[in-house]
């Protein structure tokens, strides 16, 4: 194997699981789940059968990523976060099958915080950053930093993670320099 898999985990078959990821203490892996390269996978994690993990994603302990979910590259999924796949839910009509599930991406390099819920059928834009108990609804652009519940625009995030102080409509990254540009109301690396 060109991952490392805890002995408690456990990984069905077939599944594509990239060289240096790391699956720990009682996760499961469905079968069809594809998984990149280098990411980690914490204690008790749940990927269902068809979800796709791009490369170095890290996924906290007690995340589920349930099908019709994406993430790109670079996400991470702090602990106890949620996905949901299903708008209307019941257990007594229940909708089991794929084609009903709603698709829900998570784009490169986007941050989920602790315990923070993301419904499904929503984008969550490059570099995004959610923070800890938030509720997503709705699409969040490339770069917002958004809280609260219903989840809302609260600033702009650099790549890096640090948060930017806009001067008009450019922001300079105090950490990196990467400069940005707001332009009816979204950001744009300049």
């Amino acid at each position: 194997m060109s991952y490392f898999k805890h002995g408690t985990a456990v990984v069905d078959e077939p599944v594509t699981i990239g060289e240096g990821t790391k699956i720990w203490h009682f996760s499961h892996v469905s079968s069809g789940a594809k998984i990149g390269g280098n990411c980690k996978i914490g204690q008790n994690v749940f990927v269902q059968n068809n979800v796709k993990i791009g490369n170095n994603c890290k996924l906290q302990n007690n995340v589920s990523v349930y099908g019709g979910v994406e993430l790109e590259e670079y996400v991470f999924c702090g602990p106890s976060m949620v996905f949901t796949n299903i708008v209307n839910p019941r257990c007594k009509y229940p909708q089991e099958t794929a084609d009903k599930y709603y698709k829900t991406l998570v784009k490169e390099g986007a941050s989920l915080g602790a315990n923070c819920t993301i419904v499904c059928g929503t984008t969550v834009g490059r570099h995004a950053f959610v923070g800890a108990g938030a509720v997503v609804t709705k699409d969040i652009p490339d770069y917002a930093l958004v809280y609260g519940n219903p989840a809302r625009i609260q600033g702009w995030m650099c790549e890096c993670g640090t948060k930017l102080k806009f001067n008009s409509q450019v922001a300079v990254c105090a950490k990196c320099d990467r400069q940005y540009q707001k332009i009816e109301g979204k950001v744009k690396l300049k």
